[in-house]
């Protein structure tokens, strides 16, 4: 796939949104749609977690919000050209990926085909379409075992810890050499610890709360001596948008809340919120864990004028009131 395809182009606010039905996406594709985006949701609607969610999002989170939706793998190069055949992009956010440290390592190729297979099929896609700019995901998990915090943007990241880690760090590699060669102009975002309404059941703050109002117990690792730099979902889309607005030519940002929070003060809020105390059984580190996380946001801040607001209290307590909500029935 050598020859760039021209096409012309219909809108100077098309993009396509990978992984539009997950958590992020879905937000961030309502937020665009309200800014006047003509947007193209790409996304499997894969059983990582209940699909039931992701469609939920489509038709309820997004109810109001324009967009069209294709479904289809970014793992699977010929479907994913078809997308770029039928539409025309000035820009990419690529937010599609698998997800979870744990079980990346009991099934690293699913990683493996998501997020190292994906992101080149898109990226060649990128440069064979012409489509300027390319905005993804990255992650938090790229500092590994770093213990220099917080994490900057300029640490070394050669020592991933989990598969999950390397696909990501793959992925900023990957996007560098295209950005080198073909002059796609990218931004990497880490993100640290996303949360809020609409959220990822596989995440702690999800299933604690699952959990706890089925009366059930909930695992605490590494005996609760972790800290997280949670973020909140509106702030990170914030960060996003700013991203897909700037123009750089290759960057990362953090995009984190720069103030970690202790797990057990995490789960205490969690229970105010509740109304009800966890059962907790202490167990030890989990393999591909880490300790704490913990991002300088300088960058971000100086550059595309980042600056999360919402606190842990805020945050936890909109998710749980959009939890009740939604499970209400």
């Amino acid at each position: 796939m050598s020859e760039k395809i021209k096409k012309t182009k219909v809108s100077k606010k098309s993009i396509l949104v990978t992984g539009g039905a997950g958590f992020i996406g879905s937000h961030l594709v309502k937020r665009l749609a309200a800014d006047g985006y003509e947007i193209v949701i790409v996304d499997d609607l894969n059983d990582y977690y209940d699909p039931q969610l992701k469609r939920d999002r489509l038709d309820i989170l997004l109810k109001d919000s324009d967009y069209v939706f294709e479904k289809v793998n970014i793992a699977n190069l010929a479907n994913l050209k078809k997308v770029f055949e039928k539409y025309n992009f000035d820009m990419i956010c690529h937010l599609a990926a698998q997800a979870g440290v744990r079980k990346s390592l009991k099934d690293p190729w699913i990683y493996e085909q998501s997020n190292i297979l994906g992101t080149m099929n898109l990226l060649e896609l990128a440069k064979d379409f012409d489509v300027k700019k390319f905005v993804f995901a990255s992650s938090s998990s790229v500092y590994g075992g770093n213990t220099k915090v917080p994490f900057s943007e300029s640490d070394r990241v050669d020592s991933p810890v989990s598969f999950y880690a390397c696909t990501k760090r793959s992925k900023e590699l990957l996007a560098h050499t295209y950005n080198h060669l073909y002059g796609t102009k990218i931004t990497a975002l880490r993100f640290f610890t996303v949360y809020g309404p609409w959220g990822r059941p596989d995440m702690s703050y999800f299933g604690f709360t699952d959990l706890m109002t089925q009366g059930k117990q909930i695992d605490v690792y590494n005996h609760g001596k972790m800290r997280r730099d949670f973020t909140y979902i509106d702030d990170v889309v914030d960060g996003i948008v700013s991203a897909l607005e700037k123009d750089f030519n290759f960057e990362i940002f953090n995009l984190g809340n720069n103030k970690p929070v202790e797990l057990m003060k995490f789960i205490e809020i969690l229970e105010e919120n509740l109304g009800m105390k966890a059962d907790k059984r202490y167990l030890p580190m989990q393999p591909g864990d880490v300790v704490e996380t913990w991002a300088d946001i300088e960058k971000a801040k100086k550059e595309l004028g980042y600056d999360p607001k919402t606190t842990i209290e805020g945050g936890l307590k909109k998710f749980v009131d959009w939890y009740k909500e939604y499970n209400k029935s």
